[in-house]
């Protein structure tokens, strides 16, 4: 453990970022990345011989400064688990959204973890404000009108401000533990299906992801009735893809489902073509071949094995005494894989709902 994390709590310590693999299902590798560096000047010397125009020039040339930035910034903190926080810049301090916002963050920090917002004001603010600022990192975006960064962020060190979208959403999934998602407008609607997207199809690491309304709020509610009624029952999704995220008016239920998620589950990795699921714990033979009888539909050939960590996992010595559910995922079921998670954190989803259709 690094001597920035020392004093938290363990819920709050996560992996070591330095060996996450972006995507997820990149291989593990030895190498210090003098290969990566290679290909990417390889690839500037090809710009030049295709006289690219410069304006496609100044947006790789952009995009490439902005993330070395952030990936500066957001290092010290690698270890340390974070929350995103999405709703709309445009929710008054007196709202119920907001109050529900400040809750959040205040009872995140409480645990250890950090908050990531958008660094704006509205949801945004009120993230940061529960959190304080020792607890706060803020994503800003450049925009003509009202994106001026909130004062419990404004100024910090761990403020990074973007000229891209694309750029900024990257950096509030890489960097997070977690997502939960306040009512807003375009771009919280935007930001809240992508990362259901990048669930549904293994293009992000699993993670709890909420909807979380004040209560006696619906705006969630409404939304998780059309998907079931114009995703599910049209054949658009699997009825298992729901169990990917959680509506919820209650507070207290997003702070649960942000902290049991790491109960027993930590962290995922695939090694060749198995996925290797780290436990803080060992499984019980009585749970493992529950798990065999339960989740065999997602296996592409084989079993699920527990071992300990595999050989191609010795840069995470940290991680070496955790116990580990190996197995040939078929890459797939990645609504049924949640509910694996769910599972082994001692949590089963019994049922997936069965909308009237």
């Amino acid at each position: 453990m690094t001597d920035e994390n020392e004093n938290l709590p363990a819920e709050a310590i996560g992996e070591d970022e330095l060996q996450r693999p972006q995507p997820i299902d990149d291989p593990i590798s030895d190498n210090q990345s003098q290969d990566l560096y290679q290909v990417m000047r390889h690839t500037i010397e090809r710009l030049e011989k295709d006289n690219t125009a410069r304006g496609d020039v100044k947006i790789l040339s952009r995009t490439i400064r902005e993330l070395r930035y952030a990936f500066k910034v957001f290092r010290p903190y690698r270890r340390r688990r974070k929350v995103t926080i999405f709703g709309s810049a445009r929710t008054a301090p007196d709202r119920p959204d907001y109050q529900a916002a400040v809750d959040l963050g205040r009872r995140m920090a409480a645990h250890g973890w950090m908050v990531i917002t958008g660094a704006g004001g509205g949801i945004m603010e009120a993230g940061h404000k529960g959190a304080g600022r020792d607890a706060s990192m803020g994503l800003n975006i450049m925009l003509p009108f009202e994106q001026g960064a909130n004062e419990y962020i404004e100024n910090d060190p761990k403020l990074v401000t973007l000229k891209y979208f694309f750029t900024r959403k990257l950096m509030f999934l890489k960097e997070c533990s977690g997502i939960v998602c306040l009512p807003g407008g375009f771009g919280t609607l935007d930001e809240g299906l992508e990362v259901l997207t990048l669930l549904q199809t293994g293009k992000q690491t699993m993670m709890p992801l909420i909807f979380l309304d004040h209560p006696g709020g619906s705006y969630w509610k409404d939304l998780g009735k059309f998907i079931d009624k114009q995703l599910m029952c049209n054949g658009m999704i699997s009825p298992e893809d729901v169990a990917l995220y959680k509506i919820t008016n209650s507070v207290d239920e997003a702070v649960e489902e942000l902290l049991t998620f790491y109960d027993v589950y930590h962290s995922q990795r695939y090694v060749g073509h198995q996925l290797v699921l780290r436990m803080k714990q060992k499984l019980s033979e009585e749970a493992l071949e529950s798990i065999r009888t339960n989740f065999a539909d997602i296996l592409k050939d084989g079993t699920f094995e527990q071992t300990g960590p595999l050989p191609e996992e010795a840069g995470e010595p940290e991680l070496a005494d955790f116990p580990r559910l190996v197995f040939h995922f078929n890459r797939r079921g990645l609504g049924r894989l949640r509910m694996l998670i769910n599972q082994i954190n001692g949590h089963p989803l019994t049922t997936t709902p069965d909308p009237e259709c």
